[in-house]
């Protein structure tokens, strides 16, 4: 009996984590609208929040599935001009189109990292998912008939308004960024809970087990391939959402900007600076390096450099990132 007994004290604690902290969510959101910051302001909040998904996308798979991969910027701009083309060339709507860009790359991603996903070589599947980021951007940056390459992709939709029932008409325009900083809101809180959710199923259980003891996990019957798969295409999905959203926020597209190295260099220290393997870390390190970006604005050709100090000091003095600063104190106490 104390078995069932504990399953569902555990499944009641982790619905009310669930229930808290999309409330405490939903009341953060309401009092930053309250305070009704400047365009600018709420522009980098929005920025914060799409990297902030991206970001948890990508540590689902590098940090819970133990997978190293430094491709996913391509499965992130393969979304984007997969929603903004949709939209552009056959008049469907851009919350269609978001969702089907994300499902694209998931495909993409299954098509391109299952047979390496096999192997076990960690430099192996990094060195083939950082290949694939550079072939999509060049592909992307030369097929300048459909995506004008550098010269940017122009005349993106942006995200229709909608009318919400008990709030009224959600307007999105360049003058009024609420709509989009609620929409990112909820994207962000649906990523960061949904894989929070799902590293407490059994199927989460069963990543874990591959990621730290594959031999162990397979003797007792689980396919480590099909479980690594699984969780490289949901990581893909939900980056690839971000991606979608990015378009049809910023309404211009260049590959330098979505398919860039920079750009993944910039996601993995946000996950390093913010916590690894951790639910809010990367979240947090979205904010603390999209606004401290903003505060270096007038070095920006260092920013680079930038980053790289930032994770070498947190992985000396935070080797668990900022979300873990806590549990460091308590160690070094003990």
């Amino acid at each position: 009996m104390e078995g069932p007994s504990n399953t569902r004290m555990l499944s009641s604690s982790v619905t009310l984590r669930v229930i808290a902290s999309v409330l405490a969510v939903g009341v953060v959101g309401a009092v930053v609208l309250k305070m009704k910051p400047d365009a600018y302001t709420l522009h980098l909040m929005v920025m914060s929040m799409i990297w902030g998904v991206f970001a948890v996308g990508w540590n689902l798979a590098s940090g819970y599935g133990g997978l190293k991969t430094f491709g996913h910027q391509g499965f992130f701009g393969i979304a984007a001009y997969a929603s903004a083309l949709l939209s552009m060339h056959f008049a469907l709507s851009p919350w269609l189109t978001i969702w089907i860009g994300a499902l694209i790359a998931a495909a993409v991603s299954v098509v391109v990292v299952a047979p390496v996903l096999r192997l076990r070589s960690t430099p192996q599947i990094a060195i083939v998912t950082l290949a694939f980021g550079e072939i999509a951007r060049i592909i992307i940056e030369n097929v300048k008939s459909v995506t004008r390459g550098e010269s940017g992709l122009i005349g993106i939709p942006g995200l229709p308004n909608v009318r919400v029932p008990f709030v009224g008409e959600l307007t999105f325009s360049a003058a009024d960024k609420t709509g989009y900083f609620i929409v990112s809101l909820i994207l962000l809180t649906t990523a960061s809970v949904g894989v929070y959710l799902l590293m407490r199923s059994r199927y989460g259980l069963g990543v874990h087990a591959v990621r730290d003891a594959q031999d162990a996990a397979e003797s007792l019957g689980l396919n480590a391939t099909v479980y690594r798969v699984g969780v490289f295409a949901l990581s893909a999905f939900i980056v690839g959402a971000a991606g979608g959203l990015f378009a049809h926020y910023l309404l211009l597209l260049t590959p330098s900007d979505a398919v860039g190295v920079p750009l993944m260099v910039m996601i993995v220290s946000m996950v390093i600076v913010g916590g690894h393997r951790t639910i809010v870390g990367p979240v947090l390190g979205a904010f603390i390096l999209t606004f401290g970006a903003e505060a270096f604005r007038d070095i920006e050709e260092y920013r680079l450099m930038i980053y790289g100090l930032l994770v070498i000091l947190v992985m000396r003095l935070m080797p668990g990132g900022i979300a873990r600063v806590g549990t460091l104190f308590h160690w070094r106490r003990s």
